[in-house]
């Protein structure tokens, strides 16, 4: 369990810097490449890493197998978060020449990851809606991770002279992959699953329909929109977002659905999720005509030029936000108290974190993200992106403190016993995650 509990402390770090970073951006400038140092902090070190976390402790559990390697585990974070640190330092310091070195760490541990899991999910047969996710997921990030070393030692190495395509078609096919492969079909496979577990409803006949249409149209969408930017070819590319954009509202419709079927009380994780399909829908509908115009244009490369909030804190990270603040108390209560139930009281899992805490985090962000999304899209005071920067910094920087607390109180050694733990040798931290062996080539799921 101590595993994924690393993954998510260090992701909360890499959250705070981010978030702090786009509040200093906000009002100051900072040296060298600074907002691109702090875009891969929140993709790669924020939801890339708590994805790494989650899927090695729930493709297990989903699957029914156990996971290949818990030293491959432990060996994959290292080597992601010193790839990160040292790319995010090279570009605020403008030493170019390092990229391509620390990019290869981020390589070496994002293809650890990609191997690591890919040997646990390949045993689980047939494959159910999540793990063909979680499949297309790892398939990507094992295809952004070389394409992102390319783009690093292109800073100052001419390596796109000799090829047929130039650093911005490059850029463009990686940031797709990246956006919309490894990361938004993470988020689609384990929102479903979070759906129904929070919501206690099954798809229906209409449903089901859904869900065939967006898994014919989410891969071929975005593989004809990588080819298409990769090779500038503006049809291919438009056809591929349309399929896509197509896919991902078939993907709402369910999800809306699921919530409205809802048959238990409301809870955190739900007024989240509404959030994010009332998010994902405003996204589809801004992207909608901007890549059917301009699908290879710079500026569309997250949809409309002003929806990059609604995006990345609106489904990326209220998915992320509201599916933590069950994964880490459930982490937590399994390690606890699991073994004292039906002999003492025990704490329910929401039990486990501060509601008040939870409740001003949900507002803070809720009243934040509005402003981020809606300043670039109509003609408001310079004063409410600013305002709003400082509420969602406000916001995360009490969700950061409620998962500290939560892990202080009721983690068996609290912060201390975590942080500890991440200087373990492999031998001590594959003992500490118990006793069964690293490989377990059972089938049964």
């Amino acid at each position: 369990m101590v595993i994924p509990l690393r993954h998510f402390l260090l992701a909360l770090g890499f959250l705070a810097v981010g978030v702090g970073g786009g509040t200093v951006l906000a009002v100051a400038t900072l040296p060298g490449l600074a907002g691109l140092a702090r875009l891969h902090g929140l993709l790669v070190g924020w939801i890339a890493v708590t994805i790494m976390g989650a899927m090695t402790q729930f493709v297990p559990v989903w699957s029914g197998v156990a996971i290949h390697s818990r030293r491959l585990a432990v060996a994959q974070l290292w080597l992601v978060t010193a790839g990160l640190i040292g790319f995010g330092a090279a570009l605020l310091a403008g030493a170019f020449a390092w990229l391509p070195v620390v990019g290869a760490l981020m390589l070496a541990g994002i293809w650890v990851f990609v191997y690591n899991v890919g040997r646990t999910i390949v045993r689980a047969r047939p494959f159910d809606f999540t793990e063909r996710h979680f499949a297309l997921a790892l398939a990507c990030f094992g295809l952004v991770a070389p394409l992102g070393v390319l783009l690093a030692a292109g800073y100052t190495t001419p390596v796109f002279e000799s090829v047929p395509v130039n650093r911005f078609e490059m850029h463009g096919s990686h940031a797709t992959l990246a956006l919309f492969g490894a990361l938004l079909a993470t988020v689609v496979g384990a929102l479903f699953q979070l759906t129904k577990m929070f919501t206690q409803a099954e798809p229906d006949r209409v449903d089901d329909r859904l869900l065939a249409l967006e898994q014919l149209c989410f891969p071929a969408g975005l593989a004809a929109l990588v080819v298409g930017r990769g090779l500038t070819i503006a049809p291919i590319a438009r056809v591929g977002a349309v399929v896509l954009l197509v896919g991902l509202a078939a993907f709402a419709v369910v999800v809306a659905r699921l919530l409205a079927g809802a048959t238990v009380e409301r809870s955190p994780m739900l007024a989240r999720y509404w959030l994010v399909v009332a998010a994902l829908v405003a996204w589809i509908a801004l992207a909608a005509p901007t890549w059917w115009t301009a699908p290879l244009a710079s500026e569309s490369l997250f949809g409309y030029p002003g929806s990059r909030p609604l995006l990345l804190f609106g489904v990326f990270g209220l998915v992320v936000i509201g599916s933590l603040y069950h994964i880490v108390p459930f982490i937590i209560w399994i390690e606890r108290y699991s073994d004292r139930l039906g002999f003492e009281r025990v704490p329910m899992i929401d039990d486990l974190y501060d509601d008040r805490l939870e409740r001003a985090d949900f507002w803070l962000l809720l009243v934040g993200f509005a402003g981020l999304s809606v300043a670039p899209l109509v003609d408001l005071p310079a004063v409410v992106p600013t305002a709003s920067t400082l509420l969602v910094t406000t916001g995360v920087g009490v969700f950061i403190a409620n998962m500290l607390l939560t892990i202080h109180r009721h983690g068996p050694d609290g912060i201390a016993g975590v942080l500890a733990s991440m200087f373990e040798s492999d031998e001590d931290a594959s003992a500490t995650a118990g006793s069964e062996p690293d490989v377990d080539a059972s089938p049964d799921r």
